[in-house]
């Protein structure tokens, strides 16, 4: 989050960009934090956070959807490295979900294989109790928090989440300010 303080202000360090660094990790790497964010190319996590090479494991999807590989890839780190971090970043403007949000409503499919990432977020769409003004914000912030929740209650995260050797958090990225928000699972 101080990364993130310093994207907001401008105050950039950009950590851990040069040769010496990437020497350093030729050989090994210990990420502190993995990121599961949108594809979105107006959120990169290693810029927003202020990070540098080696410093996350960084997956990116259409909304956050997620399936075997995904989930996977999210475990890496953890189970085999013990980074003690993982957070699920949604963010404003969401385009994935809009679409997705657009075709649930519709009941109109989208072409090719967009229609997995609609089926992915089916229920973020199907727990909107009331969309508010803006239901793709809406159905974005529930998507985190579905997604950190299944991350948390995962088979092989669990016992690391239970014994505090990992936090999952769900955040919300915005666009216009290029604040992080964390909307839940923040560690004590």
């Amino acid at each position: 989050m101080a990364g993130n303080r310093r994207w907001v202000d401008g105050n950039l360090n950009h950590p851990d960009r040069d040769p010496d660094r990437r020497r350093l990790l030729a050989q090994n790497q210990q990420p502190y934090g993995v990121i599961l964010s949108c594809i979105d190319s107006r959120v990169p996590p290693e810029l927003l956070f202020d990070t540098g090479l080696g410093d996350l494991f960084v997956m990116r999807t259409g909304g956050l959807a997620v399936g075997p590989v995904v989930t996977g890839s999210v475990e890496y780190g953890p189970m085999t490295g013990g980074t003690p971090l993982i957070v699920v970043l949604g963010h404003q403007r969401c385009g994935a979900v809009a679409a997705a949000y657009k075709a649930l409503r519709e009941g109109l499919p989208l072409p090719g294989n967009l229609q997995a990432i609609v089926e992915a977020l089916r229920p973020a769409y199907e727990r909107m109790d009331s969309p508010g003004a803006d239901p793709v914000e809406t159905m974005t912030r529930i998507q985190v928090e579905l997604t950190a929740g299944e991350l948390r209650r995962n088979d092989d995260l669990a016992p690391l989440v239970d014994t505090n050797a990992l936090s999952v958090v769900g955040a919300y990225y915005s666009l216009d300010t290029g604040q992080v928000e964390v909307l839940d699972g923040a560690p004590a």
